[in-house]
């Protein structure tokens, strides 16, 4: 097995890729062979064609029912009918059409990262020539501001630091080294003498040999993971699919054994019965279902748009969320700020809090937490933190935003937070010593206004302990290690503040006179804060039996720190990504169910996760903004990017996109998409028993030997029309009290429960009765057929009309909740309205084979209506009353066992 590039000296590594020195590089025929050999230092896509997208738009059972009904009407001569329902079909198709060809283009975004150019030696000139012909063995050169155009071991590093949060979740920008690293298998945020393709380099310059190109790459391996990463059907369409086929399987079985029974009786001529059959086949499809749910769909899409902060890109992640189990998040950017935030200042006599998270300066220094008077020492800390360095905060479309590092932001906001009128110290610069990864410290030299030249400096404790050991006799270094420790031991990243008095004449600031000693001023403890609306989302989630797992490349201490101030569980139990690749396949996923927080992963171990999550039965979600969540949040149920600070790939990978970047929005989110679950699931199961009552009525004229009461056009009308129009007011159905304090609903169990096939098979029967008594009874007394058609037309459509407030709440329907949805009751306008165009105008008349009724004909439908409510209402109160007494004894049964 070849040793890895990252444990090699740079003598093994010229060995390795055959280079005499750095400075000559590759020759151009050496080159050449290699690009030919393993290819361009590019990224491959295979991108679906537009008409598969367009043709898997049909791949839907109910769909199926849809084409079919179209195809029957059709054979019947029924043109018009056979139009409609086809328009229904197209629109469904171009509705998923146009959402999913708008939605996931992640491998473009991801080859787009990649630089346009790189600096190379070769042939012992320097040069730039384009990134994508880049071979493994060329040497690189890299400066600030440049992007890492392929994977590099250093070789050589001036102070050299690259940002990688996008790649690995680290917030700060990482110190990298040319030396090569101990261990057997480092995890990828640990490799501090590798530059990844797409990084970016803050700092300091340096020199690289390419080791990887392409799909070889750390972002090339994310690129094939997304191209392979399937995504899975959303929780609703596979029980709207399961639904569609038990409703085709009974609805064909019905109709050939009624076509059989009535052939066998030779009561019809077989074209009459072959009419009647499909007639039956007609009215029993629901042709309004598809239409309906993608309606309630779509307008769950726009209203998180507007007033969510979401943005959702295919239709049916909308209900995802509703049944969501478990959240899988990053951490950095996701939970935490990405915005390095001082939180402890500790000095010689005295310690301090500080308030307030991120890069804006709000907030206060605490002392026993009430604000603190500022005294001589506190003020020079402060100003040696705005002074020693090289950072700008700036303030832009609102937001603050720093153009440097992190952790030199989080001292200038920290100094604003105190004088927040002033722009800058009263000092002037005379010479900057800037951050050197062989130093690890930044030092300026100034002068104040009273003309004393001072020595300003920050950096890292263990380089700043030995030069205040030299500055001052009573400098106690085992009070500021005990800080340090204790700090770090919080998650808190560690920062030394000092400052020396030095002579006038001292005009050039080198390092051995920082060495000669300065005076300690304190520590700084410093940390990527939590959002603070998580915590209370978190608390939700929990309410509501969504479980959250944070999953980053930061260190162990650090994010178990994070996931104890969020609150994410009342145990906080921590895993590595290394653990896990050592365990068998059961063990991980146990492991996935038992830890809530995982750390030092690598986007491998992300989707690993996810998948492992999926596997023991939960619907996941994944919430991150960086190139390493992209196959993560491709894989899982529904993925949820950040839409601020989230990265092009991450956004195009995802389902669902936060553009407040506001972890808190899931909660809300979830709330929405069980609002919508619950309003299709209502919308389904008051479509349905009207469609059976129009199939049970052919059904029972074909048993009884008689004349078909309804015309394929009035079915039509019935289902598409009404029923549509009806169901509109599931759209603006409000979210029921208590809705958060359910547990999600089971992935794999079925959208209607036994109660609720009950439910529709009976209130089927009733109206299926009713009308047909009505129609017989008009029948008897020599009312004209057009006449009883039109009654039973208003029967179904008033029972209907009171079913819905049956349907619309699992409260009684004359309670509080009666009016929550006021559109429902215009809506209702709207369908009468309708029904007395039907009955009375001429040319509705002529289209649907109606005719006028009576005043009575109105009470006797409205009386159906109305009795259709009382017997629902009756059975709900009976289900209330057995569902508290099994609530009532279950809390007693736990009474007496404790």
């Amino acid at each position: 097995m070849q040793t890895k590039d990252y444990l090699l000296s740079t003598k093994d590594l010229l060995k390795k890729y055959n280079l005499v020195d750095l400075d000559a590089g590759l020759p151009s025929r050496a080159a050449k062979d290699r690009l030919a050999a393993n290819g361009k230092n590019a990224l491959k896509s295979k991108s679906t064609p537009k008409w598969k997208i367009l043709l898997r738009q049909f791949h839907n059972m109910i769909i199926y029912i849809l084409m079919g009904s179209a195809a029957l009407t059709l054979l019947m001569g029924h043109t018009s009918d056979a139009v409609i329902i086809g328009l229904v079909v197209i629109t469904n198709a171009f509705i998923g059409y146009y959402q999913e060809a708008s939605a996931s283009d992640a491998l473009e975004k991801i080859k787009e990262m990649l630089t346009a150019e790189a600096t190379v030696y070769r042939d012992g000139i320097r040069t730039d020539i384009p990134s994508e012909e880049l071979v493994v063995g060329d040497v690189v050169f890299l400066e600030a501001g440049d992007n890492v155009p392929a994977d590099l071991r250093i070789v050589e590093a001036d102070n050299l630091r690259i940002q990688e949060s996008a790649l690995t979740g680290e917030a700060d920008s990482i110190e990298k080294t040319e030396d090569p690293l101990i261990g057997a298998d480092i995890p990828l945020a640990e490799r501090s003498n590798l530059a990844f393709a797409s990084t970016s380099v803050t700092n300091g310059s340096g020199k690289g040999i390419v080791i990887a190109t392409g799909a070889q790459t750390e972002i090339g391996k994310i690129s094939t993971e997304v191209s392979h990463t399937g995504q899975r059907k959303t929780p609703l369409m596979k029980e709207i699919d399961h639904l569609g086929k038990g409703i085709t399987y009974v609805i064909i079985s019905v109709s050939v054994a009624l076509f059989i029974f009535s052939l066998v009786l030779e009561t019809y001529a077989l074209s009459v019965l072959s009419l009647a059959v499909i007639t039956m086949i007609v009215g029993s499809i629901p042709e309004g279902l598809p239409a309906t749910t993608s309606v309630v769909l779509a307008m769950g899409v726009s209203d998180m748009a507007k007033n969510k902060q979401t943005i959702v890109k295919t239709l049916p992640a909308v209900e995802t969320l509703g049944s969501v189990n478990v959240i899988a998040t990053d951490k950095t950017g996701t939970l935490t700020k990405n915005e390095m935030t001082v939180k402890k200042v500790i000095l010689k006599k005295e310690s301090y809090d500080v308030t307030g998270n991120g890069y804006s300066p709000e907030g206060n220094v605490l002392s026993a937490g009430t604000v603190t008077k500022l005294n001589g020492t506190l003020k020079l800390f402060l100003e040696v933190g705005y002074e020693a360095n090289d950072t700008m905060l700036v303030k832009e479309d609102g937001q603050w935003e720093i153009n440097g590092e992190p952790t030199d932001g989080a001292f200038l906001t920290l100094y604003h937070k105190v004088f927040p009128e002033k722009a800058v110290p009263d000092y002037d610069e005379i010479d900057m010593l800037p951050f050197d990864s062989d130093y690890r410290y930044v030092a300026k030299l100034v002068d104040d206004q009273q003309g004393q030249r001072y020595l300003f400096i920050k950096g890292s404790p263990d380089k700043l302990f030995p030069m205040a050991k030299a500055g001052s006799a009573d400098f106690h270094e085992p009070y500021w290690e005990a800080h340090v420790r204790k700090l770090s031991s919080e998650g808190q990243r560690v920062v030394a503040v000092g400052y020396q008095k030095v002579d006038k004449r001292v005009d050039t600031l080198t390092h051995e006179l920082i060495a000669e000693g300065i005076q300690l001023l304190g520590l700084a403890g410093i940390i990527d804060p939590p959002r603070e609306e998580v915590i209370e989302a978190l608390k939700e989630m929990n309410r509501a039996g969504v479980a959250v797992k944070m999953i980053t490349g930061d260190h162990p201490v650090t994010a178990k720190t994070i996931g104890e101030s969020l609150g994410l569980a009342p145990e906080i139990k921590v895993i590595t990504g290394p653990e896990l690749d050592e365990m068998t396949e059961e063990q991980f996923k146990r492991a996935v169910i038992s830890h809530q927080v995982f750390a030092r992963t690598t986007p491998k171990n992300k989707l690993e996760i996810v998948e492992a999550l999926q596997e023991n039965g939960l619907v996941t979600a994944m919430t991150g903004d960086g190139v390493n969540d992209a196959p993560a949040l491709k894989r899982a149920d529904i993925g949820v990017a950040m839409g601020i600070k989230g990265t092009d790939v991450a956004k195009d990978s995802a389902d669902m996109i936060l553009t407040d970047d506001n972890f808190g929005t899931m909660a809300v989110a979830i709330k929405e998409g069980r609002r919508i679950y619950d309003n299709i699931k209502k919308s389904i199961l008051f479509l349905l028993p009207t469609s059976f009552a129009e199939g049970l009525i052919i059904a029972i004229t074909i048993l009884m030997q008689k004349d078909m009461p309804l015309q394929p056009t009035q079915l039509l009308w019935i289902n598409m029309v009404s029923a549509i129009t009806i169901q509109f007011s599931f759209i603006f159905e409000p979210s029921e009290a208590g809705i958060m304090d359910k547990k999600p609903r089971q992935s794999n169990g079925s959208l209607l429960c036994r109660s609720d096939v009950f439910q529709m098979g009976y209130v089927s029967v009733l109206m299926a009765v009713l009308s047909l008594i009505a129609y017989e009874a008009l029948l008897n007394q020599g009312v004209a057929q057009p006449v009883a058609s039109t009654l039973m037309i208003n029967i179904i459509v008033m029972s209907k009309i009171f079913y819905l407030f049956n349907i619309r709440t699992s409260q009684p329907a004359l309670s509080k909740d009666l009016f929550t949805n006021k559109m429902a009751f215009l809506i209702i306008g709207v369908m009468i309205a309708l029904q007395v165009l039907l009955t009375y105008v001429p040319f509705m008349q002529t289209a649907f084979h109606t005719d006028s009724i009576s005043f009575t004909g109105w009470l006797i439908a409205v009386g159906s209506g109305l009795l259709v409510l009382v017997i629902t209402e009756a059975a709900k109160y009976i289900r209330i009353w057995r569902q508290r007494r099994f609530s009532a004894a279950g809390r007693a049964a736990i009474d007496q066992r404790e």
